[in-house]
């Protein structure tokens, strides 16, 4: 399912075949379904590579979890399955940053990925929402992106939402999950070159 791009093209290769408007719509449907999170077509996190340390790359690999990696960051479905990643980041980038300068934000930005137009929750009479991907504390709000409210003075509404917002998570984690637990080239550093680390993952 997945086309691979040259990985010296950038260094942030994009893995992504673009779904659809009906698959996002079947996205949706899973988080519906099976997180009660309406209009969801993804939910999105960074998972940290460990890597051996590239020579010559001060500290732009050394993350705060105090060893060097690359990022990858993935936008995944209900069945944890990967629909967009985007591959190579620096360890030392924060989520946020790697998102903004992701080829996924400029689609996402561009409307280049087809993403259904609004439509009402449901049980709603109000006006159309537009689809979302939901992503944690770590990403900052864009047209496309939802995070949690802070935790400081939440009142009952807004930690309901939380709390659907972390089910709706949950998904990219487990890929995540899933991913080292079926690869073993996950359970410690890799020693290659960055170029070839990013077409290992």
């Amino acid at each position: 399912m997945c086309h691979y791009l040259d990985a010296a093209e950038s260094c942030h290769a994009a893995t992504v075949p673009p779904p659809t408007r009906q698959q996002w719509l079947q996205i949706a449907r899973g988080f519906l379904e099976r997180a009660q999170f309406p209009n969801c077509i993804g939910a999105l996190d960074g998972k940290h590579i460990r890597v051996k340390k590239p020579p010559n790359s001060g500290s732009r690999f050394y993350n705060y979890k105090q060893y060097f990696s690359v990022v990858l960051l993935a936008l995944v479905d209900t069945n944890y399955r990967f629909v967009i990643v985007d591959i190579g980041a620096y360890g030392s980038s924060a989520d946020a940053g790697i998102f903004r300068a992701s080829r996924m934000s400029r689609w996402l930005q561009s409307n280049q990925l087809d993403i259904p137009q609004p439509a009402c929750l449901p049980g709603s009479a109000g006006p159309p929402a537009p689809f979302v991907i939901v992503g944690d504390e770590g990403f900052a709000l864009f047209p496309h992106l939802m995070r949690p409210y802070p935790r400081r003075g939440l009142d009952d509404k807004r930690r309901h939402f939380n709390y659907r917002l972390s089910r709706a998570r949950r998904f990219v984690e487990g890929a995540f999950g899933i991913l080292a637990s079926k690869w073993r080239v996950f359970h410690s550093a890799i020693q290659l070159a960055p170029q070839n680390v990013n077409n290992v993952i």
